[in-house]
């Protein structure tokens, strides 16, 4: 898959190298594939008592740990390094913003003596270009060298170096990568069959279950950590499918992408990040379940890229007193707040105002439940949608379209026109001094052969409108753009806003 390189502009918010790590268990036998199909049938017997306390978690570590790997980036020339821009997290609350995402050099820039040499990686030029190394974790899931990471791991990569525990090295093979989940897939090649380990069941996975994750915590290869699942379905502003697994177990720089283990040694989350005010674990660590991940893993691996479904609309949340005002028994479902032109809700009759309450039978319980259950849906079937319209439940039959290749980026984000651009969040706000009063569209980064850097577009500017249009969202900028370049429009008039100033910017539609 091919990376941008992005020119960007303006302060990054402070810089901590959160991390990542350990996961679950839920009790039972050894499942592990190895190079001649190593699998048990039986619990060990040091693994449970009669007690159901795990007395020591050897037999199954001994048999998962060959296929943990270590992974090593350099970033550099034209890569674009991991974003390291603060995420807010929607967590407890009064609960700082101390989310970050884990990737990079800047850990040993912050604490900075031996310690910062040592793992701070390089942060010197040569020959005119930056260099960023990097280290996470990854698991090997078949004999022939796949091998499972996150994206923010592997983004911007120039070279992936994967060692295995028996210290043999090889350079892997992108085949593809999911920003939306922070999934990655990689491949090595080797000479004989690999170790690996299976996915486990996630969704069976309960609220204190014992959790256990093998990875390269700054650089010391295959620390084994162990604690409990503490929640379920944690949303930590990552992005439409945020759904993580929170452990105890500690985790730290260089877990992130490694697994979290279940007493049957399965695989059952992947560990991206950690709620931390230090940089180091405090106990708050989050996994992607493995129920989300094997999905996405598996659409990697067949062609390198995630096809969602998409239905075109903006949602937001039903609260109690949105529930009464329209005559809902109580807050569920999604209430729709804009439909996107030319979209599959517009073209079956969805309006403004709609609420849905499922999606072929399967409710949405919250506003996080839609964007899942419409992604899951293969482009081109047809879905029924249970919507509340005027105080009544209703039924409309959509053909869910192929979500378009301008809006398959992270969270609120999108890429248009070599324009990376972000919904106004309030850790978009921050970051790059945005005033409370601007509305529109943020530009987050630039790639540097486009007409909009050309035309002096930067982050920290503000998409007012596109034409006449005002524009509130990433999508509402592609579809204004799509629109015009359906009309066979040469170029789009934007109204830009850049430190309260305003101007218009010509934005050619060819290529630059």
């Amino acid at each position: 898959m091919k990376t941008q390189e992005y020119a960007n502009r303006g302060r990054t918010a402070g810089r901590v190298a959160a991390v990542v790590a350990v996961l679950a268990i839920a009790g039972g036998a050894v499942a592990i594939g190895t190079s001649n199909a190593l699998t048990a049938g039986t619990a060990p017997a040091a693994a449970v008592t009669g007690s159901a306390l795990p007395v020591s978690f050897a037999d199954m570590i001994e048999k998962v740990s060959p296929a943990v790997v270590n992974i090593r980036v350099t970033a550099g020339g034209s890569a674009t390094p991991a974003r390291m821009e603060p995420r807010e997290f929607h967590g407890p609350k009064d609960m700082p913003e101390f989310f970050r995402r884990f990737f990079g050099d800047e850990f040993g820039k912050r604490f900075g003596g031996e310690f910062g040499k040592r793992f701070g990686g390089d942060h010197g030029r040569r020959s005119g270009q930056h260099r960023m190394r990097g280290m996470g974790s990854g698991f090997i899931i078949d004999k022939g060298g796949y091998i499972v990471t996150n994206d923010h791991v592997v983004r911007g990569a120039e070279k992936i170096l994967v060692t295995l525990k028996d210290e043999e090295q090889y350079e892997a093979t992108l085949i593809g990568r999911d920003r939306k989940t922070d999934l990655a897939l990689i491949k090595i090649e080797a000479d004989r069959d690999l170790p690996f380990v299976p996915f486990g069941n996630s969704d069976a996975a309960r609220v204190g279950d014992w959790v256990v994750a093998v990875g390269n915590p700054f650089g010391l290869d295959h620390t084994v950590t162990a604690g409990i699942i503490s929640a379920r379905g944690r949303a930590i502003g990552n992005g439409p499918y945020d759904d993580f697994l929170q452990i105890d177990a500690p985790i730290n720089k260089g877990n992130s992408g490694g697994p979290a283990f279940n007493l049957r040694g399965e695989v059952i989350g992947v560990n991206t990040a950690i709620f931390s005010p230090t940089g180091g674990s405090v106990g708050i660590g989050f996994a992607i379940p493995s129920s989300l991940a094997q999905e996405v893993i598996a659409d990697l691996k067949d062609d390198g890229t995630v096809e969602r479904g998409w239905l075109g609309v903006n949602i937001q949340a039903v609260n109690k007193d949105m529930a009464a005002s329209l005559s809902l028994d109580k807050a569920r479902g999604a209430i729709v707040s804009r439909v996107v032109p030319d979209s599959p809700a517009a073209d079956a009759g969805l309006e403004q105002g709609d609420v849905i309450l499922a999606v072929d039978g399967r409710p949405v319980r919250t506003v996080r439940d839609l964007p899942r259950l419409i992604a899951g849906i293969e482009g081109g079937k047809s879905a029924k949608l249970t919507v509340w319209r005027d105080g009544k439940e209703k039924t409309v039959r959509v053909r869910i379209g192929r979500m378009p290749e301008s809006m398959r980026l992270s969270g609120g984000e999108a890429e248009v026109q070599g324009m990376r651009l972000s919904g106004l969040d309030p850790a978009v706000r921050r970051t790059y001094g945005i005033g409370d009063d601007i509305a529109g569209v943020a530009v987050i980064g630039v790639a540097a052969d486009s007409w909009a850097a050309k035309k002096g577009l930067a982050a920290g500017d503000v998409i007012v409108s596109v034409g006449n249009a005002r524009v509130s969202s990433p999508a509402d900028v592609a579809a204004e753009i799509g629109r015009a370049r359906k009309t066979r429009q040469k170029a789009v008039l934007l109204l830009v806003n850049r430190e309260a100033e305003e101007r218009f910017v010509a934005l050619p539609l060819k290529a630059a």
